[in-house]
């Protein structure tokens, strides 16, 4: 039976069309009953990767086809969730690389694969999106072949087939230039050129790749039986990191089929399966014989770049939107994430209602934040800080990223001289269509408020990516934000008239009759220094009717900011206060006099 599976994980770049192929294939298999419906985008079930187009939790899923089970698992393709990917290729013998017909591969691809090749996985190509305009199948070919190259991919690796098509159209070639009627030709090339699941005979061996929760039985171990058979109600060992071993049992044991599981009651080398019944577990953890048990090696999970401090909003507005807003609602929430979530860490502080989390970087945070707010959570949240490390010999270390920014040519030198300014180095620069392809290495520090500046001098037409390198040297200081900000004085809602007046001063972040407090941050000062000012003044009014005193008002529309944005503009001394229904900056200390008074002692 374990010679019918075949394990195959898909990687593509955010918005390559991984989900839409998956629909396809799951759609082409037939696993629905006729009266069943189901909208687009099958596995992104999360609306945070609905709403971004991008898959935050990787998934199983499997199809049969020609009387061959193919087990489907869903890859991030964000290197912030890069502690998913390395845990999910265990699972796989085999690799579907899906390259965008126009973009090629994306460093985060290039990222992935670097992980599928040293795991000796074989790939399978699909060049998606040959439908689009301007797209060069052949070149982009050309890219992956040089790419699989330079990671060290072995004769055989390098000897992949290649699949053209277009999975939102349904239809997949080995020539882009002719189209087919389905997707089939490429289940063929899985049956053909990925091997199948090996059965290994022995004393039973699994290890815990990846982990779900229900509210019924807990928490339930994934992972692919790699030796062995497992059987429901037997005895087993549990084989800790610490080399401690734990004897559990077996209560259930599901594989997956189709979009669900089917409960069975024995599993072989091979399958992929998910167990419940067992405590304690953590990622990494062999599952083994219960009298002779032996660790598989285990897995290493990327260590999070950033932290940021969460703590209770205590804001004169906390309690008006949000459900959950003690310290205990938060404490129990972020401990509980960390069960699912393997790359991110909670450290308590000295203050009962602060957390420390550290995360793989701004995007991994706030999808974190952006969860929370809509389950209902009030928090406030400090400026994101990097980690840095110390090497024997006491030197400084702090981490590197490589940044990709493609941008019209035109708007290229803004771009260079930006990312210079924050210590970055330009390593590439070349033409890729109309676009300037330009690589660079800078510490992860300098990416912090980079994208909006590069948007704004760019006019939004620039795309940026970044992926993790390495802990290097410290590379000094890099200029933070210059401008200063505009501080309510007092708390109400703010006039038409006094903005009005007030718009030669900077930019504001509110709009005449919002409700603002005292301490919150309304505005960019055009200047470097903090303003604190009063926007709740009236105009004064009198019987008397000048002539021209009463031009209408003209105020700008108040600026916008995504959960991002806001996290990488505040300031060392201000929160993002975070509920479900707003986002507010503030000061931490919002009474003005103990502002000046810090300021003086800081001095």
């Amino acid at each position: 039976m374990a010679q019918n599976i075949r394990n195959i994980a898909i990687i593509a770049h955010v918005d390559h069309g991984k989900t839409t192929l998956v629909d396809k294939i799951i759609h082409a298999s037939k696993i629905f009953d006729a009266h069943q419906q189901f909208d687009d985008l099958i596995l992104d079930n999360n609306d945070l990767e609905r709403e971004r187009g991008i898959t935050i939790v990787s998934k199983n899923v499997s199809v049969r086809y020609k009387d061959v089970k193919i087990n489907i698992i869903d890859t991030p393709g964000h290197a912030d969730f890069g502690g998913e990917v390395e845990r999910v290729l265990k699972l796989a013998d085999g690799v579907l690389l899906l390259v965008d017909a126009f973009e090629g591969a994306m460093p985060q691809t290039r990222f992935v694969l670097g992980k599928a090749i040293d795991l000796g996985l074989k790939p399978i190509v699909v060049v998606n999106k040959v439908d689009k305009e301007n797209c060069r199948p052949d070149e982009v070919h050309e890219q992956v072949f040089d790419l699989m190259f330079n990671l060290g991919a072995t004769e055989d690796q390098l000897d992949f087939v290649t699949l053209y098509g277009s999975s939102k159209q349904g239809w997949m070639s080995t020539d882009w230039k002719v189209k087919t009627d389905d997707i089939t030709p490429l289940l063929d090339a899985v049956l053909e050129s990925i091997p199948p699941a090996p059965s290994l005979e022995g004393t039973p061996q699994m290890q815990i790749t990846s982990l779900d929760y229900s509210s019924f039985v807990g928490r339930i171990a994934i992972g692919r039986v790699h030796r062995g058979t497992l059987r429901e109600g037997a005895n087993m060992s549990l084989m800790k990191a610490d080399g401690s071993i734990k004897k559990v049992k077996i209560r259930e044991l599901h594989v997956f089929e189709g979009l669900g599981k089917n409960k069975v009651t024995e599993v072989s080398s091979g399958e992929i399966c998910a167990v419940s019944g067992i405590e304690g577990f953590d990622i990494g953890d062999t599952l083994a014989d219960f009298e002779n048990p032996e660790a598989l090696e285990r897995i290493s999970i990327d260590e999070p770049t950033m932290n940021m401090l969460f703590t209770i909003n205590n804001s004169p507005f906390f309690g008006k939107e949000g459900k959950f807003v003690t310290s205990r609602h938060l404490r129990d929430r972020l401990f509980k994430e960390t069960e699912k979530n393997l790359a991110l860490r909670v450290q308590p502080t000295d203050k009962e209602d602060s957390f420390l989390v550290f995360g793989r970087g701004i995007l991994h945070l706030s999808v974190l934040i952006e969860t929370m707010r809509r389950e209902g959570y009030e928090l406030q949240v400090g400026q994101p800080q990097v980690i840095f490390k110390e090497d024997d010999n006491g030197k400084r270390l702090e981490p590197m990223e490589l940044l990709v920014v493609d941008v019209p040519e035109e708007t290229a030198g803004k771009v260079i001289e930006l990312v210079s300014m924050r210590k970055g180095e330009m390593t590439i620069m070349e033409p890729k269509g109309d676009l300037q392809h330009l690589e660079f290495r800078i510490p992860s520090r300098g990416l912090i408020g980079l994208r909006n500046n590069v948007l704004t001098a760019t006019g939004g037409e620039a795309i940026m990516n970044h992926r993790f390198i390495d802990f290097e040297e410290h590379k000094g200081v890099i200029p933070g934000r210059i401008a200063g900000s505009l501080i309510s004085l007092e708390t109400g809602p703010g006039t038409a008239y006094t903005i009005d007046k007030m718009q030669d001063r900077g930019s504001f972040f509110v709009d005449p009759g919002e409700e603002v407090y005292a301490g919150q941050v309304i505005g960019e000062h055009t200047r470097p220094n903090d303003l604190t000012i009063n926007i709740q003044k009236g105009k004064k009014l009198t019987n008397m009717r000048a002539s021209g005193s009463d031009d209408n008002v003209k105020i700008v529309p108040k600026r916008q900011f995504s959960l991002e944005e806001a996290m990488e503009y505040i300031q060392k001394d201000e929160y993002l206060e975070v509920t479900p229904k707003s986002v507010r900056m503030r000061k931490i200390l919002l009474d003005e006099n103990e502002r000046l008074r810090y300021a003086k002692q800081a001095d």
